[in-house]
């Protein structure tokens, strides 16, 4: 059987309580009679519960994780960056996906009771927003790591997804492209929003506003770029470029025009956006707008553990910048420099945060 807290205070001679703030460092206990108590802890091996003491401190060194599901193509990313920050601070991450919907919720409602994790970082499944607002008023520190651009009861970490998208149309005008279609995510994501508006501002101002006709809503799935490229040429309406919304819907596209017999990039040039590993091996590889998720999980998971030691947390969103990687589905030239480790990429030189916005170094789609 193991040695419980009982047996070492009984062998020492004092109660449980006494055994207890002698592991805790709590209450005054006679130097004495703490030196005995460590003397039998010590001869019978007794290892602490770390939940025990944990509850006792008052903390569980655990960090909770909410995401929608494992299998978006960018939550590894997100989950190591935030991995990394949490296990390097001697904490633990207990993840919890939403996958059967409120039975989900269910069991994150009945965990966040139990005072099972110090704080939660949350990438929002659709649904969940009110009950996670709800428990951060409660008391429960919470950090979102949001690409959505909406605003939150409670802090948040993001990136710019509107200069990202218009990242993606001067780099598209600067190749001459004047008919782009922009293959959409779901309307209702503040991120589609974002990356349509920088998008279009773009055009506006070189005086090609947007024709309503190539701009299609998907769903961020290979599939839904495939059927926006194959239905808009069955239609025969022209376009000279694709910007889709993620590099899934992308690498879609890029397999409709192929079988389309139109060339990339010489009759379309396509760009993504996430620069999710994929991206780099397509036929041609995916010039692409790169969200920093694994920086944004790193950077939510500072902030919630930095709030832990007693620093506030902040009233307004962290933002970590896009940055445009040119690669061969726009023409990129062999001798413009290559970015990050993969030969094939090259940064453009706007990293364009939105001026707006501050950069602090402290991240579905």
């Amino acid at each position: 059987m193991p040695t419980t807290i009982a047996d070492v205070a009984a062998r020492a001679g004092v109660s449980k309580t006494t055994v207890s703030r002698v592991l805790n460092g709590k209450g005054e206990v006679h130097a004495h009679t703490a030196e005995r108590v460590r003397a039998v802890i010590s001869d019978l091996g007794y290892v602490p519960s770390a939940r025990a003491v944990g509850l006792a401190r008052g903390r569980t060194g655990v960090v909770g994780m909410l995401v929608p599901a494992l299998t978006w193509p960018w939550m590894g990313e997100v989950l190591q960056g935030a991995v990394d920050t949490v296990e390097s601070a001697g904490y633990g991450l207990l993840l919890f996906t939403c996958n059967r919907g409120e039975e989900s919720l269910r069991q994150l409602a009945s965990q966040v009771s139990a005072k099972s994790f110090d704080g939660l970082l949350a990438i929002e499944p659709e649904g969940s927003l009110d009950y996670i607002a709800d428990s951060h008023a409660r008391g429960l520190p919470v950090v979102l790591i949001d690409d959505r651009a909406r605003q939150r009861p409670f802090p948040s970490v993001a990136t710019t997804n509107r200069s990202g998208g218009e990242s993606a149309a001067c780099h598209l005008l600067k190749r001459g492209r004047r008919r782009p279609l922009v293959i959409k995510g779901f309307d209702e994501f503040g991120c589609t929003q974002e990356r349509l508006a920088g998008f279009a501002e773009a055009y506006d101002a070189a005086g090609l506003p947007l024709d309503p006709r190539l701009v299609v809503e998907g769903d961020f799935t290979f599939d839904s770029g495939n059927r926006a490229v194959r239905g808009l040429t069955e239609a025969g309406l022209d376009f000279d470029a694709v910007f889709a919304h993620n590099d899934l819907s992308a690498g879609g596209a890029l397999q409709a025009l192929r079988e389309a017999g139109r060339r990339v990039p010489e009759d379309v040039a396509v760009v993504g956006f996430d620069d999710i590993p994929y991206a780099a091996h397509t036929e041609p590889p995916l010039t692409t707008v790169h969200q920093p998720m694994r920086e944004m999980g790193e950077a939510a998971a500072r902030m919630l553990l930095s709030h832990f030691e007693g620093v506030p947390l902040p009233d307004t969103p962290s933002i970590i910048p896009t940055t445009l990687i040119v690669r061969g589905s726009t023409g990129a030239s062999t001798a413009e420099p290559s970015g990050r480790s993969d030969p094939s990429r090259s940064r453009s030189t706007s990293r364009s945060a939105d001026p707006r916005r501050g950069v602090p170094r402290i991240p579905p789609r």
